[in-house]
């Protein structure tokens, strides 16, 4: 199975996170080496503390930025992979039945490196093109030496070149597991093991409309983790971008929050959309039942409420805890570091956008749901 251009750019979660993830970490990077050429010219005690504090920063925002955006890209490719295969289990039930082995099919599957090669030298080029501004805001008060911009080719290897190859090989390995299924389950599109019902309600019987939730919620435990986690980060990201601006430059904190309610948002529209793409079969039967709209997805979509709130609070605690962390090891022996606080402002400014995107994306999704028919949906 050869997956084509527009099955890629259907992937537009993994390209707009690996630009922003290359965008911060080149410019950090890059001005950490030209930084570093100018080491031995400094001669005032007090300069170099601001030299190695601003080294120190760009390594802290890069593995931070970098190490968690990473983690969100191989997640978001896993979830991608399980969902085209789940989407095409019969075409690749009849791949395997005339002969084709699971890695061959796989091989398919490294297409899925072109996302971070698209997302990934985008992010450099759009690096490269503000970077003098960027390094005359950092030594705007000429307090350092003399330093210019430059390009470096190690930087195109490490954070273009290598993670494309990277996922590449990752996708076709994960492929190659979740592909190592009886033929017979592909071509009957066995989704899985069913819900199992806990213990019976000893007096009455759950609700219909309560029981399907409980058992569509559960039935994809990987659109639960999914939806859980985009919550998470829309949490943490929102949060850490607004939390910043005690710990940098005004234009580096507009940077930070920009991406950060970039990512935020792109995230938490990917979650709700597979969740809605997922579950439309249901819904649509559910109407063909005489149930309406309103109903339908309350029971589908509805049951997924508290799984974000869980996220987002668990991204609250994680944000707070990993800036707590930075300014009191990382930063220990620095001077002028602020103490950080839970900062309540950005905490509300998190959770009723959150509340409010969330539910809007919710209903937009319903009314679509709604506008196609039973017919329709279930010929996909």
């Amino acid at each position: 199975m050869v997956l084509g251009i527009k099955d890629i750019w259907k992937q537009q979660g993994i390209i707009i996170i690996s630009f922003c993830a290359v965008f911060v970490c080149t410019l950090f990077l890059n001005y950490n080496i030209d930084v570093a050429s100018i080491e031995n010219n400094i001669t005032s005690t007090q300069v170099r503390v601001l030299y190695e504090a601003q080294l120190m920063s760009g390594k802290v925002v890069c593995s931070l930025c970098g190490g968690s955006l990473l983690a969100t890209s191989v997640i978001m490719l896993f979830f991608y992979i399980k969902q085209y295969i789940d989407s095409h289990k019969k075409q690749i039930g009849i791949l395997k039945a005339i002969g084709y082995s699971g890695f061959k099919i796989a091989k398919g599957f490294s297409a899925f490196g072109l996302c971070i090669l698209f997302g990934a030298g985008g992010g450099m080029l759009a690096a490269y093109g503000i970077m003098p501004y960027f390094y005359e805001v950092q030594n705007e008060d000429n307090i350092l030496p003399e330093y210019s911009a430059h390009f470096h080719p190690i930087l195109l290897i490490c954070l273009v070149i290598v993670p494309a190859l990277f996922f590449a090989v990752v996708s076709v390995l994960y492929g190659c597991r979740k592909l190592n299924v009886p033929v017979l389950e592909l071509l009957r599109e066995k989704i899985g093991k069913g819900f199992k019902a806990g213990k019976k309600q000893p007096e009455k019987e759950l609700a219909f409309l309560v029981q399907l939730r409980k058992n569509t919620v559960w039935q994809r435990k990987s659109l639960v983790f999914f939806i859980a986690f985009a919550a998470f980060c829309y949490s943490s990201m929102m949060q850490m971008s607004f939390s910043m601006e005690e710990l940098a430059s005004i234009v580096f904190s507009i940077m930070i929050i920009v991406i950060g309610v970039i990512l935020s948002c792109t995230t938490l529209f990917i979650a709700v959309t597979s969740v809605a793409n997922a579950n439309a079969k249901s819904v649509a039967m559910m109407r063909v039942l005489g149930y309406t709209i309103k109903e339908c997805t309350g029971a589908v979509l509805g049951g997924y409420r508290w799984i974000a709130y869980v996220g987002f609070a668990i991204g609250t605690i994680y944000q707070y805890a990993l800036l707590k962390f930075v300014t009191t090891v990382v930063f220990r022996d620095v001077d002028d570091v602020p103490d950080i606080t839970f900062d309540f402002q950005a905490f509300w400014i998190a959770l009723i956008s959150f509340l409010a995107f969330f539910e809007i994306l919710l209903w937009w999704k319903s009314i679509q749901l709604g506008k196609r028919s039973a017919k329709e949906i279930m010929g996909e």
